[in-house]
């Protein structure tokens, strides 16, 4: 399994964090996706990546260490599960994103490899981050 982990200290309390973290239709988009479908806990992503489009179905689960967390039930990976953890920190809120992926040994090759996800895996968490720091602020300030 590969793993991408990222965290970044966002200056609102966790739960304005939470609250944001909680719209998971905007949040998912925020990465960058092409197209992104909620329907109850199935979550349906697209997104052109060079030459290949990749579309995955994702399910929301319970997970009692994380805020957010969902598995991949279709598409290019073998096996792909992503977390999101709020935790209080000086200031406000340390959130840390995990993801957790094997790539179907049909895919790797000239057109993906585990370097190239990882890459884009890091530039969509971080474009969540930035999207839930500025909806978090706006949460923070809709309760002050």
């Amino acid at each position: 399994m590969q793993r991408v982990s990222i965290e970044r200290a966002i200056d609102e309390p966790p739960e304005a964090v939470r609250e944001a973290l909680s719209r998971v239709e905007p949040f998912v988009a925020a990465s960058g996706f092409d197209e992104v479908t909620v329907a109850g806990d199935t979550v349906e992503v697209a997104n052109e990546m060079g030459v290949a489009t990749i579309e995955l179905t994702l399910e929301l689960v319970d997970d009692r260490d994380a805020d957010l967390a969902f598995v991949q039930t279709e598409g290019l990976f073998e096996e792909m599960a992503a977390s999101y953890v709020v935790v209080p920190a000086e200031g406000g809120s340390l959130v840390t994103a995990t993801t957790e992926f094997a790539l179907d040994v049909a895919v790797v090759g000239s057109v993906l490899d585990a370097t190239v996800v990882k890459r884009q895996r890091r530039s969509e968490l971080k474009a969540q981050f930035d999207w839930l720091a500025e909806t978090a602020a706006r949460a923070a300030q809709r309760g002050a």
